[in-house]
């Protein structure tokens, strides 16, 4: 079992908040957190699964349930199973009020869980668990798979190739037909299949509605309103341009990503890294692998974004810090990393002190001032944080 650096963060709220709420795709380990997370509480515990029919009907009398169990921390897991429990949970919270009543596990976005964020304002702290990250693979066998399987457990940990490609199948099969659907997806499963292949296909690469919709003979704003809900459904991720210059022509059109990089690789047919080397996509692969592993250990008082002019100059990565540009990254899977025209332009409009070239494998070096080169584990242990 591999541990998860979230641990702390997760005592740490329960520590405080009547309702924690852990949201995050399918698979990713929620379960597994809670019940080792638990055995640490200074209080018994009591988990129901949603998708279990006795535990459902457990909640027929929800109130009568769950008022007999004051002293403990409930843990429901599938939440989003059954909305209709947040107004009762805020009631039951505010008749007792103390620490860790309630440990929730959804497997959408608060906005998808439908009236979570008003029902429970004040009294329920969100964490979302993402896949495995970089950082937490201390295991370099393990880590080596990271980018070609991606960071679910499940997946990454596969005996075999064949395993894992049959546990992503799988996978992407129980989502389109019975886990969107359930959260309210309005797109058909097959609609949906054709929406994801076409987004991992255009992964790394500026957004149009349009062309989308004209393949699926769709409208644009039908085609937006799914892939809000995809990403809503923790599966894809929308990188918006940074605009703080009137004086530049720049690209309105945000950036898509499927993000995780094993979702990806299957969705292209890619199901080895000796495929992955001679593909096309090998460099729009590494470049959403890293932004992910980036985005998942963010402060939260930073904000990404790339930049793109409409003349060409661009630079993959924006760190923005009270809409600011605090720092910029390019990111390279080539072993001879450099700067373009383009992206020293971009960085001397932003004006930012701190510039890094992020690789896959490098030595840890300044190019010149104020860039410097260095691998992607690198920049996240050693440098991220002080940006």
């Amino acid at each position: 079992m591999l541990k998860r650096d979230s641990e702390k963060d997760l005592l740490e709220l329960l520590g405080y908040f009547p309702v924690v709420s852990i949201v995050g795709p399918r698979q990713v380990g929620k379960t597994t957190l809670a019940n080792s997370i638990v055995k640490k509480l200074r209080k018994t515990s009591v988990y129901l699964d949603l998708e279990l029919s006795s535990d459902y009907e457990k909640l027929s009398d929800a109130q009568q349930f769950l008022e007999q169990y004051a002293d403990r921390c409930v843990i429901i897991d599938e939440i989003q199973r059954m909305p209709a429990l947040f107004p009762l949970l805020r009631a039951l919270v505010d008749k007792k009020r103390v620490a860790s009543r309630f440990l929730l596990l959804g497997s959408a976005s608060p906005d998808l869980i439908r009236d979570s964020s008003e029902t429970l304002a004040g009294r329920v702290a969100y964490m979302e668990l993402t896949p495995f990250n970089l950082t937490e693979l201390k295991n370099n066998t393990v880590a080596g798979k990271h980018w070609l399987r991606g960071g679910f457990p499940n997946a990454l940990l596969a005996p075999s190739q064949k395993i894992w490609q049959k546990w992503t199948a799988n996978f992407i099969r129980t989502y389109i037909e019975k886990d969107l659907p359930l959260l309210g997806m309005p797109a058909t499963p097959a609609v949906t299949q054709r929406l994801w292949a076409m987004l991992a296909h255009h992964h790394g690469q500026e957004l149009h509605y349009s062309q989308l919709a004209k393949a699926l003979e769709l409208s644009a704003p039908t085609v937006k309103t799914y892939i809000d809900f995809l990403e809503q459904a923790f599966l894809i991720r929308r990188l918006q341009p940074f605009s703080n210059n009137a004086k530049k022509r720049l690209v309105k059109a945000s950036k898509v990503y499927i993000r995780d990089s094993g979702l990806l690789h299957y969705l292209n047919t890619i199901f080895s890294y000796d495929h992955l080397n001679n593909n096309i996509l090998i460099g729009n692969s590494w470049e959403g692998y890293a932004i992910e592993q980036i985005y998942q250990l963010l402060p939260d008082h930073i904000k990404l974004y790339f930049y793109r002019t409409s003349d060409g100059s661009e630079i993959d990565l924006v760190f923005v810090k009270g809409n600011k540009p605090a720092a910029t990254a390019e990111i390279k899977y080539t072993s001879t990393p450099s700067l373009s025209r383009g992206n020293t332009i971009s960085i001397n409009d932003l004006k930012t002190k701190n510039n890094f070239i992020i690789t896959r494998q490098s030595d840890d070096y300044l190019v010149k001032n104020k860039v410097r080169v260095c691998a992607l584990k690198d920049f996240l242990t050693l440098y991220l944080s002080s940006i």
